[in-house]
């Protein structure tokens, strides 16, 4: 009777969501760190301020933003701003001579950048925590795809800014590119690396060639 062919599956539905897990969270915490300072530095003051300022979630977590669009309608009630947004007010209390309502677009560029970076050092994340090149394309396309969820929950909104979808496609194209070149280099090396032949692994090898030899009565 034949043996029967047992198969190994190397499918680990707990190992894959820490895994997930972890680059999303990683991603958004360099975006945190990074943001904030940045925002507070080069943006516009005033509209910053009134959004929630540098380190607001929305800096993160809403495409408009990025995209350079409104998040939120500001209107002039005597010297207060209303702000409403997704049809509910969200927030009062600013003097029409403290902004005027127009968007920063120093910040969309800022955001964008930022978001690069992060992308970058999702190399780095994907080298250590994925380490296989066949699955890295789809640990950097599965990040984007929740983001998207994210982003569009948050805002209400479905994406449809051509820049926003640009650097989100080109961030993930470097996470990539250059991690996939760096997980082969590893596994190349490591299959490269010879193990030292030890004597007693020759005499078992001698004895078990010297056992198919015909034997001469």
């Amino acid at each position: 009777m034949a043996p029967t062919k047992t198969t190994i599956s190397n499918w680990d539905p707990i190992l894959l969501l820490s895994q997930i897990f972890s680059m999303q969270t990683l991603h958004y915490l360099t975006l945190s760190i990074i943001v904030p300072p940045l925002l507070a530095t080069f943006a516009d003051t005033a509209s910053l301020n009134y959004e929630g300022g540098a380190a607001n979630v929305g800096m993160i977590m809403d495409w408009r933003q990025m995209a350079g669009r409104p998040t939120v309608i500001g209107m002039p009630i005597g010297e207060r701003w209303w702000a409403w947004s997704g049809g509910r007010k969200i927030g009062y209390g600013i003097k029409e001579d403290q902004w005027d309502g127009r968007m920063d677009p120093t910040r969309g560029w800022i955001i964008a950048f930022c978001w690069l970076v992060a992308c970058s050092a999702d190399i780095y994340y994907l080298y250590k925590l994925v380490r296989r090149p066949r699955l890295i394309l789809d640990f950097a396309l599965t990040l984007v795809f929740n983001h998207l969820v994210l982003t569009t929950y948050y805002s209400a909104a479905i994406p449809t800014s051509l820049f926003f979808w640009l650097v989100l496609l080109g961030g993930a194209a470097i996470s990539v590119i250059f991690a996939e070149q760096l997980c082969v280099k590893r596994e190349m090396s490591e299959g490269l690396n010879v193990m030292p032949v030890r004597p007693e692994d020759l005499q078992v090898e001698e004895m078990e060639m010297g056992g198919l030899l015909p034997r001469i009565d």
